[in-house]
């Protein structure tokens, strides 16, 4: 076996950021502009949610207060039947507390051995077993569930469909949409080491104009400033509220969820990289599952695949992460592994068991993938993998 040597670290995120836009930060900033949310905000919306492809954007300080937002607007739309939510087994914390938070009864979904996303037939097993009216899903590292089977079953069984793209900003469907466009909500993250960053922030978007009034409202405390004039003003006449009194009337159950101008001057400015980062996120991955033939390769249908990380699985994971910290490599578990499996969720809820949410959580790890990354890089990570890993594969 090979020696394994220390090189330059080599970290699983690096900052989008450069140089240049902090200059240009720095001499906006002079200029003495608004710096809380205004209308860099208002801009950052309109540009985003015209490159993802949807109608509206709403612009708040972290992707998972963009999850948050997209649960509360589900929940006061008025458009759910009851209180039962469904949610991946395989995700992230605060994909799935924000039913928690906010009152709902919630349920896991197993994952599928291909994606990492829902697994299709377990879905509809829980959809009838459970009744949900609500249902968010998570693209992940990037890749696409099996949307045209989610969808479908959304359809049939009047479900609301929410997509967790925090991991997945750029990837595209077959069909040219991007992730994120597909159901009711989409959200993504910005925060440092994603596809784009504004240090901190996150996005939600739909095509709904009603639940993206309702998006502008929880997202400053509940009252109406945001929002179009017809909708205040219709507001206020349901409510016999007065032009004065409306300025701190408060019609919905809101937080403060608000980024500032400054977040939204930096989106902007990263907007324009975003193309390259995608494409160089997919060749990144296509070089991994080149050096790795004899490890598990994440797949989906995807017609560009904005990759956030490459993600495996291996019968000695601890060893494996070891042997590349040795060296200088960052690794991770790939993400929370069973969610269904953590403190947090056993204090409230039986633990749950899946069969291929159970191996992710013990053999899945994922490796470096960003735009900075280059081709020495991805060859010394696999050398390294090649050396200490011990390949698992998931059941058929």
């Amino acid at each position: 076996m090979t020696k394994l040597t220390v090189g330059d670290p080599i970290f699983l995120a690096n900052d989008t950021i450069s140089q240049s836009e902090l200059q240009d930060l720095a001499d906006w900033i002079v200029t003495n502009p608004r710096l809380t949310k205004g209308p860099t905000t208002e801009a950052f919306e309109r540009v985003f949610a015209e490159q993802v492809g949807s109608k509206h954007g709403v612009f708040v300080n972290s992707g998972s207060s963009a999850n948050l937002l997209a649960v509360a607007a589900a929940l006061h739309s008025g458009r759910l039947r009851n209180n039962r939510a469904l949610a991946p087994g395989v995700s992230w914390v605060t994909t799935v507390t924000p039913f928690m938070h906010l009152g709902f009864d919630v349920r896991l979904v197993d994952a599928d051995s291909k994606n990492l996303g829902l697994d299709p037939i377990s879905l509809e097993k829980q959809i009838v077993d459970f009744d949900p009216s609500v249902l968010i899903l998570v693209h992940v590292l990037g890749h696409a569930n099996h949307m045209k089977e989610i969808v479908a079953l959304c359809k049939k069984y009047d479900v609301f469909l929410i997509e967790d793209t925090c991991e997945a900003l750029g990837t595209s469907g077959h069909d040219g949409r991007w992730l994120g466009t597909i159901g009711n909500i989409g959200t993504f993250s910005f925060y440092y080491g994603h596809h784009i960053s504004t240090i901190e922030g996150g996005m939600a978007v739909t095509d709904d104009p009603e639940l993206y009034e309702l998006m502008l409202s929880l997202r400053s405390h509940g009252w109406s400033r945001d929002l179009s004039e017809a909708t205040r003003k219709s507001l206020q006449g349901a409510h016999g509220i007065g032009d004065f009194a409306n300025l701190y009337t408060f019609y919905n159950e809101g937080f403060n969820l608000r980024p500032t101008d400054l977040q939204a001057k930096l989106g902007l400015s990263q907007m324009g990289k975003l193309e390259e980062i995608r494409t160089v996120r997919q060749a990144n991955f296509q070089m991994y599952s080149q050096l790795l033939p004899d490890f598990w390769r994440q797949s989906s249908e995807t017609a560009l695949l904005s990759s956030f990380a490459y993600g495996t699985f291996v019968e000695n994971r601890d060893e494996v992460g070891a042997a590349l910290a040795r060296v200088g490599i960052e690794s991770r578990p790939l993400l929370c592994g069973n969610i269904g499996r953590h403190p947090f969720w056993m204090k409230k809820k039986p633990e749950f068991r899946g069969n291929m949410a159970d191996f992710v959580h013990s053999a899945g790890i994922y490796f470096p993938n960003h735009a900075g990354l280059d081709n020495e890089q991805i060859i010394r990570i696999c050398d390294v993998v090649r050396q200490t890993g011990v390949p698992a594969f998931p059941d058929s």
